[in-house]
């Protein structure tokens, strides 16, 4: 679990994780698609998604996106919820529809805060207006013990943005219930072998 920085941390994350995991799904909470992409092979917090679909660190068949709430040129291939669709849909489906895309594969989880509504998440760079509750993806990520996490990152909380601390606070807890989730596949896992 890595905490801090911009998205592009992510990029060198991915390429770690997969030298010892193998091909991953993408499990990415985001107001953004960060499939922008040039000629000039940027890579930065915008990009790293269409940089990982097209040199084969991410399995875009079984990647997801929830939470987008922007537009880009491409979607790389992955699948999209998008923050009109979260809001419609129950925690119990959200988390069904990533377990049944990722199907069983190795994933590696990102959270960009400003996956959340900025209400609930204004210590940011790129807020964006119209996303979930911090109540609501909490749920959300309370279901997905089944999920085959390798790797996970929260990123993109800006404390000079922050007020009374509640995009920190937001953040914090998003990291420990990704560490509650590995707590309890490592529990299933000793009590099965």
């Amino acid at each position: 679990l890595t905490l801090g920085g911009d998205h592009y941390v992510t990029w060198p994350l991915l390429k770690a994780h997969v030298a010892k995991h193998g091909l991953l799904a993408l499990v990415q909470f985001d107001a953004h698609q960060d499939t922008w992409f040039d000629e000039e092979r940027r890579i930065d917090h915008g990009s790293f998604v269409a940089r990982a679909a097209r040199e084969g660190i991410i399995d875009p068949d079984r990647s997801i996106q929830i939470g987008i709430r922007t537009h880009a040129p491409e979607d790389c291939g992955l699948s999209i919820l998008y923050g009109h669709q979260v809001e419609e849909m129950s925690a119990s489906d959200i988390a069904s529809a990533i377990i049944s895309h990722t199907r069983g594969a190795p994933a590696y989880l990102t959270f960009d805060i400003d996956c959340l509504d900025p209400a609930f998440a204004p210590g940011t760079g790129t807020p964006v207006a119209g996303g979930p509750s911090s109540a609501k993806i909490l749920s959300v990520l309370q279901r997905l013990h089944q999920l085959d996490i390798r790797g996970a990152d929260v990123v993109e909380v800006s404390p000079p943005y922050d007020h009374a601390d509640i995009t920190a606070i937001a953040g914090a807890t998003v990291a420990m219930y990704m560490l509650g989730l590995h707590a309890e596949r490592r529990a299933i896992a000793v009590s099965q072998g």
